[in-house]
């Protein structure tokens, strides 16, 4: 299990910077307004409202600004504004060794990956995978997953066990660490300082708007890397928005992944609620989790929640 960043208390402060796609302020202002009425203050970053073409800014600008909250001792956690590309651009443009002494929160998803996987190789501390501030309050979707971010920062513990069963699924329980994210991400670092150990680990991964040929490719270099033989647990997140050829693939997304793993003999959920869906639960990278696929599926998170 990694280091849990410590819990947030009420008044502690928030940053907020963009990392990859640019945003504008109508974009972030309801998400920062539900953040101050949950109590905490809120900093944005220099080039949070800044732009490069597609970025927030500069390749330089961007790492600043997320080098600004991390080194910022009243900066207590930082969601990040959006998704997108752009995390692989600055990454090892970014001192983390701050963090080591004073971890904070890191949350976010999609691209964000790039970070969450750098922090569980090279840091050792838990981060979230979770909605970010585009998401936040501008969807009434995701009212319940920004509870649960609320709850997690703050120390509650949760365990989430109503999760509806797919026929793909394989029973079983089993107890590790919790890593993954993104597929294309995972992908794509391969093979790089960031890239992911999974050996005796409970890999989570979700996708959005791949091709199915795709998926299948990326599942096999995974499975070819050995990335898959040696986990305690598979959990299968949304596989959102695919897209086929004019001469169809012939399996759908989980059906590909099914497949794939079908010699294992690990317990695998299908259609957990996370990742680009309307209900995208935020998970706690890093740290121990109870998965139990049954009748139903429950994943109970196992770090010690605040007294």
């Amino acid at each position: 299990m990694k280091t849990i960043p410590p819990f947030l208390q009420p008044g502690d402060c928030i940053g907020i910077c963009a990392p990859a796609r640019k945003v504008s302020p109508e974009e972030m202002k309801d998400g920062i307004d539900w953040l101050v009425a949950q109590g905490f203050q809120v900093k944005v970053s220099q080039y949070l409202y800044g732009e490069n073409h597609q970025f927030s800014g500069t390749d330089e600008e961007r790492a600043a600004d997320l080098q600004s909250l991390i080194d910022d001792p009243k900066v207590k956690a930082i969601i990040f504004a959006r998704g997108g590309y752009g995390c692989v651009r600055i990454v090892d443009k970014i001192d983390f060794s701050s963090l080591e002494k004073n971890p904070k929160w890191l949350i976010g998803f999609s691209d964000v990956t790039v970070l969450h996987s750098h922090m569980n190789i090279h840091h050792s501390i838990c981060t979230l995978h979770a909605p970010m501030m585009i998401n936040l309050m501008n969807d009434k979707r995701n009212e319940e997953a920004a509870s649960k971010i609320i709850d997690i920062i703050t120390g509650k513990n949760i365990r989430y066990n109503e999760v509806t069963t797919n026929y793909l699924n394989r029973e079983g329980s089993c107890e590790g660490e919790l890593v993954g994210g993104n597929l294309s991400l995972l992908y794509s670092l391969a093979g790089t300082p960031t890239g992911l150990s999974t050996d005796g680990k409970i890999l989570f991964i979700e996708d959005l708007d791949e091709y199915l040929y795709h998926v299948d490719r990326m599942i096999m270099q995974l499975k070819r890397a050995d990335k898959l033989k040696h986990l305690k647990g598979l959990i299968v997140g949304g596989m959102s928005d695919m897209r086929d050829n004019a001469i169809p693939y012939g399996k759908s997304a989980i059906e590909i992944i099914a497949e794939a793993v079908a010699e294992y003999d690990y317990p695998v959920c299908f259609d957990f609620p996370s990742g680009h869906i309307d209900r995208n639960l935020p998970l706690v990278l890093g740290t121990d989790v109870l998965l139990e696929v049954e009748n139903e599926v429950t994943l109970n998170f196992l770090y010690e929640p605040a007294s």
